[in-house]
């Protein structure tokens, strides 16, 4: 932690020997993409795109999940993207899935997660596209790269693209074709990124 608080306390000298970007970036953004992805720290979507300060506008969540548009009276997911298209007028939105998923490889190893309520609860809302039931008493692989949970999380990635085009703030845009949706999977292990098909109406 000490690392990240120094690093935190000297950024602005990088601040400084670029003023002129930092001061345009300080007057609005326009991102070229919302990119929704896990909250895993192993997952970073600068280092993966190549993105500066303003180019993307993060979604970060448990196993890449984006839940039903009524999940919640409240519901941040929800306000997010709906904030990036109708406020930001982003037009390009990614789902970016990955290896090594430490969310989803409980899911499909079955593993009791009744010590955790509320990640099991979160989690839930991605069984009935994986077609799971019930968790029962497994083990996690998550340290190993297992083939089996890469084609569930690339099902995964195209279950949550089409919770996404219903969405209200997502779906007039979609449907004139100026909303595009774009389904990754990313292998930590290897960077290599996968551009998975998907298209409206799929699930």
């Amino acid at each position: 932690m000490q690392q990240l608080l120094e690093r935190a306390q000297s950024f602005r000298h990088h601040v400084s020997a670029d003023s002129d970007k930092y001061r345009r970036l300080a007057e609005g953004q326009a991102p070229q993409a919302l990119f929704i992805t896990c909250s895993d720290s192993r997952v970073v979507p600068a280092h993966i795109t190549g993105a500066g300060p303003g180019d993307l506008f993060e979604l970060r969540t448990a196993g890449s999940i984006v839940p039903p548009y009524d999940h919640s009276p409240a519901c941040s997911e929800a306000a997010t993207i709906s904030y990036a298209v109708e406020v930001l007028g982003v037009r390009d939105i990614v789902v970016c899935g990955h290896s090594h998923c430490g969310a989803l490889d409980a899911l499909v190893s079955g593993t009791d997660l009744a010590g955790l309520p509320g990640l099991g609860r979160w989690l839930d809302l991605a069984r009935p596209a994986l077609g799971l039931g019930r968790p029962g008493v497994g083990s996690s692989s998550e340290t190993a790269y297992d083939p089996a949970l890469t084609r569930q999380v690339r099902r995964h990635v195209a279950a949550q693209l089409t919770t996404l085009a219903t969405y209200p703030s997502v779906r007039p845009g979609v449907e004139r074709g100026e909303v595009r949706l774009h389904g990754w999977f990313y292998r930590i292990d290897t960077g290599e990124v996968d551009i998975l098909n998907w298209s409206a109406g799929e699930g």
